[in-house]
């Protein structure tokens, strides 16, 4: 289970050191793709394949279905963790998500998010101004 939130810098190789806590979970290697909301996602080969099959299976008539199986599968790749704890972030996906130095590292249970940070504080302000709102919508479909 992934959750926290963990401030990390990008080396000049475009690589990131995962936190400590999650390695374990990682050692296998993991997948990146590009995520919502600007961010990557990161999942265990295991979490990733149980969402493969279910995008893969999506009616390939539906124009939104088509959309998003191509924005995660086609934007995944395997990324190995060194053992410094270290995984290499494509650049594609650098690019996509705007990530320069600063990131956050987010723990969401059965993924981890990457941010730029700025994008992180901003969407993070955002949410906790909004969160009577959310949590009501939320208590609607029964959390």
């Amino acid at each position: 289970m992934f959750i926290g939130e963990f401030s990390h810098t990008l080396d000049d190789k475009g690589r990131v050191a995962l936190p400590a806590k999650f390695r374990n979970d990682l050692k296998k290697g993991a997948v990146v793709t590009r995520g919502l909301d600007n961010c990557l996602f990161v999942f265990t080969k295991a979490e990733w394949g149980k969402l493969a099959e279910k995008l893969a299976a999506l009616p390939m008539a539906q124009a939104n279905s088509r959309a998003f199986a191509r924005l995660m599968l086609a934007g995944a790749m395997d990324i190995p963790i060194d053992k410094q704890g270290r995984a290499m972030l494509p650049e594609y996906l650098r690019v996509f998500a705007g990530l320069k130095k600063e990131v956050v590292i987010a723990g969401l249970y059965s993924r981890l998010e990457i941010w730029a940070k700025p994008e992180w504080e901003h969407y993070k302000s955002r949410t906790e101004a909004e969160s009577n709102a959310i949590a009501e919508k939320m208590a609607e479909l029964g959390v």
